[in-house]
């Protein structure tokens, strides 16, 4: 009789990721997914994906708001939401990325809700409020830090509707602190 111990079962390996892919036109088109994650294309921009896709959201608030209220921004803002949470899950796992640069539709969501909160405003107003929020997309300070950390890949994780919702939560807190500096900007 042997009294050498079982060695405990193997554990499977965790599904292979696909190779990072490059979002390119082509690749937008291959699903709508991506058509919207990738901001209707502003998102392949070479040069700062994520201020060329605030711009896009910019121009989009700007010829939208004269035709939604209050009530329609609101709904717009909840099911744009929901739609990027899926949008945004299925680009990152087809890309084989958790974040990518190239999905912009956080920034839209985001910017579109710090112009529907600031407006009525100026055109300087809404400059303030572009520079605020990608300040703090960007350099990611404090409380936006750890809502970016909150929802990272861990080793041998897939990309899954947490990563998903991450992308568009770092940049709801980001939008957040810049609507806090704006309204002591008003109220000081």
């Amino acid at each position: 009789m042997s009294t050498e111990p079982t060695p405990p079962p193997l554990q499977p390996l965790p599904p292979p990721r696909p190779a990072p892919q490059r979002a390119t036109l082509g690749f937008m088109f291959r699903h709508p997914a991506h058509v919207i994650a990738l901001g209707f294309g502003s998102g392949l921009s070479p040069v700062a994906p994520g201020t060329v896709g605030t711009l896009w959201a910019w121009l989009a608030f700007v010829i939208m708001q004269p035709h939604l209220g209050d009530l329609q921004w609101l709904l717009v803002l909840a099911i744009g939401t929901l739609v990027g949470w899926w949008a945004c899950t299925v680009t990152a796992r087809n890309l084989g990325v958790a974040d990518p640069g190239s999905i912009v539709w956080d920034e839209v969501l985001a910017f579109w809700a710090v112009l529907w909160l600031v407006t009525p405003a100026g055109l300087l107003a809404q400059a303030v409020a572009f520079g605020l929020f990608r300040f703090f997309d960007a350099v990611k300070p404090g409380p936006v830090a750890w809502a970016d950390a909150r929802f990272k890949l861990r080793r041998g994780q897939a990309i899954g509707w947490a990563q998903g919702f991450g992308i568009l939560f770092d940049d709801a807190v980001a939008a957040l602190c810049a609507l806090l500096v704006i309204a002591l900007w008003r109220f000081l």
